[in-house]
C-alpha cells in the first residue's frame, strides 16, 4: 500500500517573467507524517518553490496540493509575529475559529508546551531571541492545528547552536506529534535530522530520497 502523500507537486512551471523562468515541469511529493528537506544552490527557486505550494504565488502550469490547515515559518519571524506578546500573537491567529477564551488559553499553552516555552507566555515579543521567535512561529501553526508546516530557511538568521536545537525541535515534533514538515535549506548539518531530502537545480528536482546519501553527493560536487 502506497503511503499517502501530505504534499504533492506535479510538472509545476514559474517564472518572473518570459526570459525569466524559476521551475519548470518540477514535482515532488513529501509522505505524511515525515521530516523532508529541500536543498539547492542559491537561485534555484526553492523558495518560490514553497510560496507556490502555500498559495502565494500562482504556477504558470501544474498543481500543487497540501493538506490543510498548514503553516508557514518564514525566514524573519519579525515578519509574522505582530502582536505584542507572546500569547496574544498566537491567540492571533485563532481568531477566526470561534472558540470559547478558555478553548483558546488551553491552544495557546498546549503549542507553548509542545516548543518548551511555556514559561514564555506572558514575555513581549520583543524580548524574544531569533530561536525564541522561530519557535513561537511554529506553535502559532500547532494552536491552529495544523498538520503540515511549511519552512522557509528558518535558521539563515540563527547561531550555529540554535540553528541545530530548532531543527532538533521541528525533528521531535514530526517524531511525536505525526506532523508533516517541507523545510527549506542550504546548510548540509541540517540534514543530518529529516527522514529524505530533494535536491533543486534549475527550477527541477533532480535527486531525493535518503538524506546522507545526498548529502555525500553534494559534499562530492562541492569540491569538484
Amino acid at each position: 500500500m502506497n503511503q499517502l502523500s501530505a504534499i504533492t507537486v506535479k510538472n509545476l512551471d514559474f517564472a518572473w517573467s518570459p526570459t525569466a523562468p524559476v521551475l519548470q515541469s518540477c514535482s515532488l511529493e513529501v509522505p505524511q507524517g515525515e521530516f523532508w528537506m529541500l536543498m539547492g544552490d542559491n537561485g534555484s527557486g526553492k523558495s518560490t518553490l514553497l510560496r507556490l505550494i502555500a498559495g502565494l504565488l500562482t504556477p504558470d502550469a501544474g498543481e500543487t496540493m497540501i493538506n490543510s490547515p498548514f503553516g508557514f515559518v518564514f525566514q524573519n519571524p519579525d515578519l509574522q509575529l505582530v502582536m505584542p506578546t507572546v500569547a496574544a500573537d498566537i491567540a492571533f491567529g485563532l481568531v477566526k475559529e470561534k472558540l470559547t477564551p478558555i478553548q483558546i488559553k488551553e491552544r495557546v499553552r498546549s503549542a507553548l508546551d509542545a516548543v518548551n516555552l511555556l514559561e514564555l507566555e506572558r514575555r513581549p515579543i520583543y524580548a524574544l531571541s531569533g530561536g525564541q521567535k522561530q519557535r513561537i512561529a511554529i506553535a502559532g501553526a500547532l494552536a491552529r492545528q495544523c498538520q503540515t508546516i511549511l519552512f522557509d530557511e528558518p535558521t539563515a538568521l540563527l547561531d550555529g547552536d540554535t540553528q541545530i536545537d530548532l531543527v532538533k525541535q521541528v525533528q521531535k515534533l514530526v517524531k511525536n506529534m505525526g506532523l508533516t514538515a517541507l523545510w527549506v535549506t542550504h546548510r548540509l548539518e541540517e540534514l543530518d535530522y529529516c527522514d529524505g531530502a530533494f535536491l533543486l537545480k534549475n527550477g527541477k528536482v533532480i535527486a531525493k530520497g535518503e538524506p546522507q546519501n545526498l548529502k555525500k553527493q553534494l559534499k562530492i560536487n562541492s569540491t569538484n
